[in-house]
């Protein structure tokens, strides 16, 4: 048994690649796991945009651990291939969701000693040329989970982002490895979707959380403000 054993855990995207990783590792860790995504045939189903869903799950399963993770695969080529459509793509999926889910367990609330990790990406540190707007996306998501946290603290509620980088066996990492030519063997030492899960469960388990943290192959690393 851990800390986790019987809690309640709601993960958005949690239906494949690294949210499917957080899912697996709460229901092996005895959570109570409730997945939102478009296709699951054992969670909620809906569209990961819409407030009322976002403020009707966090209300009805009141979870001790809000993992967002559901975005949207970006759009890849170079810029003067782009249009705005395609480029801003993860603009109006991974920050409008940030957004939602935040905005609700803000105002539900959900309950102090509650905690929120939400997904970013690495490419927000160093840029993805490829991606469109996705690592400036990814920035915004990193930015109102701050401004959420610095909300969410005065209800007792901890917030963070998380940063992994290219991740093979994931739709979007498949994508980013085809666009970029990625030496898969250089790619093996990174954390797979397991091991990401099993990280998440630890910040739920620690003392307190950092505003963010790199996804490393040794772990999650805290990120200077």
């Amino acid at each position: 048994m851990t800390v986790i054993a019987g809690k309640s855990v709601v993960v958005v995207g949690g239906s494949r690649g690294l949210g499917l990783g957080v899912a697996d590792a709460a229901r092996a860790a005895g959570a109570q796991v409730t997945v939102v995504a478009r296709a699951t045939t054992d969670g909620v189903q809906g569209d990961a945009t819409d407030e009322d869903l976002a403020a009707k799950v966090l209300a009805d399963r009141r979870p001790d651990l809000l993992v967002i993770t559901a975005g949207a695969v970006p759009g890849m080529g170079p810029l003067a291939g782009q249009t705005w459509q395609t480029f801003s793509v993860n603009w109006h999926a991974d920050v409008r969701i940030a957004f939602v889910w935040l905005r609700a367990a803000l105002r539900v609330p959900l309950a102090p000693g509650s905690r929120v990790v939400v997904f970013g990406s690495a490419a927000s540190l160093r840029g993805s040329p490829l991606s469109g707007g996705y690592a400036g996306a990814k920035a915004t998501v990193r930015l109102i989970t701050a401004y959420a946290a610095a909300e969410a603290s005065g209800l007792g509620i901890a917030m963070t982002t998380i940063l992994p980088g290219i991740t093979p066996d994931t739709t979007i990492g498949e994508v980013a490895i085809a666009a970029y030519g990625a030496d898969r063997a250089a790619l093996s030492t990174v954390p797979t979707a397991e091991s990401v899960g099993a990280a998440v469960l630890g910040l739920a388990a620690g003392p307190e959380l950092a505003g963010a943290y790199l996804v490393t192959a040794d772990g999650l690393r805290p990120l200077a403000a």
